[in-house]
């Protein structure tokens, strides 16, 4: 343990990150558990996304990214699919469905969640499952590079005057906050190095949970007082936002079943987990009340998914391990 770094601090944070998935799962319900909380933190959700980005883009293995890169077909099929497909088909759907008319809050959530990168927790997250966190780290940067520049074409295309920030704008916010995450991710790699990064790694894992708390709580805040005001309603969009995972999860899979099962559920699980904190951020936080409901709704079956899968994954891998 570094002189520097006091102990207790450290071995507290390193517990927490033991944790796992276990800690993850556990913010949601106390993010709706504590609404006071969430009121408190909301106001900080942008720096809590900025800050989780600087985490990810710092522990990025760099070696594993370049040998990927050897083998380029699928990670720009994948990455295609995430940042074009997913959004243009949600897209059409809303609008075919009349969903952008009868309903065009709950379309704006879907939209922001359709043009949104994956999350940047997704290969930790698979990892801790078992399956190719390489593949989806590199997948992840691949699309979160585009997303700058795919969000606001989705935003002109399908949001018209939902969206409080002209697709111009909103582009060059989430540049900004995602340059701005690699830059200082690289500047903390240059003076703490690569060794310490993994050496504190279940510390920093402990500090990505407690950051998390800031956006789980922001977003979830509301779910309690908007559950008993319309306990019928908020069901039946909880049950919305786990459909419209498990179609990301399965579509992907399928579309990918040539690369491999689990290469396919590794990507599936990657494209249905996205990073609606950084449309969050991107457009500071102003949006509906229906649309912020439903991504706190939305976390639900992100952060529970590790849990509801395990046996999943277990009987596609053909092991009995816990």
């Amino acid at each position: 343990m570094s002189a520097n770094i006091p102990a207790l601090p450290v071995a507290a944070l390193a517990w927490l990150g033991r944790q796992g998935t276990r800690a993850i799962a556990a913010l949601v319900f106390i993010g709706i558990a504590i609404p006071p909380l969430g009121l408190l933190l909301k106001p900080y959700v942008t720096e809590a996304v900025f800050i989780l980005l600087v985490i990810s883009f710092m522990r990025v293995d760099v070696a594993a990214m370049r040998g990927y890169l050897a083998r380029p077909a699928l990670v720009i099929g994948a990455t295609l699919w995430s940042t074009i497909a997913v959004p243009l088909l949600f897209g059409i759907g809303g609008v075919a469905s009349g969903l952008d008319h009868s309903s065009p809050d709950l379309f704006l959530g879907l939209m922001l969640q359709a043009v949104a990168s994956p999350m940047m927790a997704s290969p930790a997250l698979v990892a801790l499952m078992g399956l190719d966190s390489t593949l989806v780290l590199i997948t992840l940067v691949t699309s979160t590079a585009l997303v700058p520049l795919s969000a606001p074409l989705f935003a002109w295309v399908f949001f018209g005057s939902a969206l409080t920030l002209s697709p111009l704008v909103l582009g060059v916010k989430l540049f900004a906050i995602l340059a701005g995450a690699i830059l200082a991710a690289a500047v903390i790699r240059r003076l703490a190095g690569a060794d310490a990064i993994v050496r504190y790694k279940q510390a920093i894992d402990g500090f990505n949970i407690l950051v998390l708390l800031v956006f789980v709580s922001a977003v979830m805040g509301t779910v309690a007082a908007s559950f008993w005001a319309d306990p019928a309603g908020v069901l039946l969009l909880t049950v919305f936002a786990f459909v419209i995972f498990a179609v990301l999860l399965g579509a992907t899979v399928l579309v990918f079943r040539k690369a491999g099962r689990e290469r396919a559920l590794a990507l599936g699980l990657m494209v249905s987990q996205r990073n609606m904190g950084l449309m969050l951020a991107g457009t500071d936080g102003v949006v509906p009340g229906l649309t912020w409901l439903y991504f706190a709704l939305a976390q639900f079956p992100i952060y529970l998914s590790p849990q509801l899968l395990k046996p999943l994954v277990r009987r596609l891998r053909g092991t009995s391990q816990p």
